[in-house]
């Protein structure tokens, strides 16, 4: 496969992906609440993306729709730096929000570029295991499964984030 075979992929696959990205916009359960308490603390809420800007520009407004809307975010396309595992869409967060000490910010991520993305930034790094691709299953997917599966699926996300350096992976 060459280069030039990749970019024709990624050409084809682009708009499915921008066209399909609000069937999975829905907040994770209890993150709306989580984040309306956080807010009333007064703390900021910044958001880091594996997706290219096309795709969180539909993302963005579907999940803000649905209750969940960050203070700022940034996408894996947005700056010159790259984006995960390095720490740059993070520090972006960091400044664009006028956090002036990286050490009070916490990234939590379900996958594990993205907990390595906080650590390198010097955040404080939790995993969240029974989520996005590491644990692999939809929400109507989860709710079918039996505990047995689900505990699995669960301790090799949680082995993913772990070893990425991630703290509290449950």
């Amino acid at each position: 496969m060459t280069a030039a075979d990749i970019d024709a992929i990624y050409a084809a696959f682009m708009p499915l992906q921008i066209a399909k990205v609000v069937d999975f916009s829905v907040p994770i359960a209890g993150v709306v609440d989580t984040i309306a308490a956080l807010r009333a603390e007064g703390l900021k809420i910044g958001s880091c993306s594996g997706y290219p800007r096309p795709v969180m520009e539909k993302l963005v407004p579907a999940a803000a729709a649905q209750g969940y809307a960050p203070d700022y975010w940034v996408a894996t396309d947005d700056l010159a730096a790259g984006g995960r595992p390095g720490p740059w869409m993070a520090l972006q967060n960091v400044i664009t929000l006028g956090i002036d000490d990286v050490a009070h910010c916490v990234k939590v991520d379900d996958a594990a570029p993205g907990i390595s993305e906080g650590l390198h930034a010097g955040m404080w790094s939790v995993g969240l295991a029974v989520s996005g691709n590491e644990f692999g299953a939809t929400w109507e997917e989860y709710q079918a499964m039996s505990k047995e599966e689900i505990a699995t699926r669960r301790e090799r996300a949680a082995d993913k984030l772990y070893a990425a350096g991630g703290a509290l992976c449950g």
